[in-house]
């Protein structure tokens, strides 16, 4: 059910989003005149690599030193790139990667091989279901970029603040999916740019109610400070 869903919604979006994804990839080409599509290997199901389709949001050759995470205020951003990311426009064209049955509507999001060697056991576990567009974790931390700004080394930054969170929401999902479950992450998703409160606390009850995960809820109401907690897990 879950991939006759994706064939069917990722078509049906691709056919009534065309003049937005259109005029998108003619703004971003005449920024610069370059490609607006930017196409990276990610790491999918069953450690199988794919090719992963977003809008261009950064400069040429943005990933040439291997800086995979994106800080809000990184030099390698176009203008239209922070609004396109702003607005998670620039994850429009991963509707090709569903439609070809590489990626799906709700699932961990896929990442890139160099992460990906660096998973322990439990993260691994990532891969035995097909990435996401979206999921529990995109949600929760969609203000990634926000949280790793100034930091003077993102990818470090990222695997100590926000990866161990991330893992542990995308195996959340993975011992609790099911299709009610993708309707509500797909509803939290639209509900986010509308009211991210109200948003974060459905998240950290849906976690308190199913995994009595109580440190988890708590990150996913997002107020406390990411570093104070790793403080807090090193002293204890």
């Amino acid at each position: 059910m879950k991939t006759f869903f994706d064939y069917i919604l990722s078509l049906f979006l691709l056919i009534v989003l065309s003049p937005v994804i259109i005029v998108i990839c003619i703004i971003i080409f005449l920024t610069d005149f370059n490609n607006p599509f930017y196409i990276s290997n990610r790491v999918g199901l069953n450690f199988k690599q794919f090719q992963m389709i977003k809008f261009r949001s950064m400069i040429i050759d943005a990933d040439k030193n291997k800086v995979f995470s994106t800080k809000s205020d990184d030099e390698r951003l176009t203008k239209i790139g922070k609004f396109v990311r702003k607005f998670k426009l620039d994850e429009l064209p991963q509707l090709i990667n569903v439609l070809r049955g590489q990626m799906s509507f709700v699932g961990p999001r896929p990442n890139v091989l160099f992460e990906v060697k660096q998973y322990y056991e439990y993260e691994k576990k990532l891969l035995n279901v097909k990435p996401g567009i979206t999921d529990l974790a995109s949600i929760v931390f969609s203000d990634e970029a926000e949280i790793l700004e100034n930091s003077e080394d993102p990818n470090k930054d990222y695997s100590l603040l926000i990866r161990p969170w991330k893992s542990k929401l995308g195996n959340f999902y993975i011992e609790n999916k099911d299709f009610i479950l993708d309707l509500k992450i797909i509803t939290f998703t639209l509900l986010n740019f509308l009211n991210r409160g109200y948003v974060l606390r459905k998240i950290s009850n849906l976690i308190k109610h199913k995994s009595k995960d109580n440190e988890l809820a708590i990150i996913c109401l997002r107020k406390v400070d990411l570093r104070d907690m790793i403080n807090a897990n090193t002293k204890s």
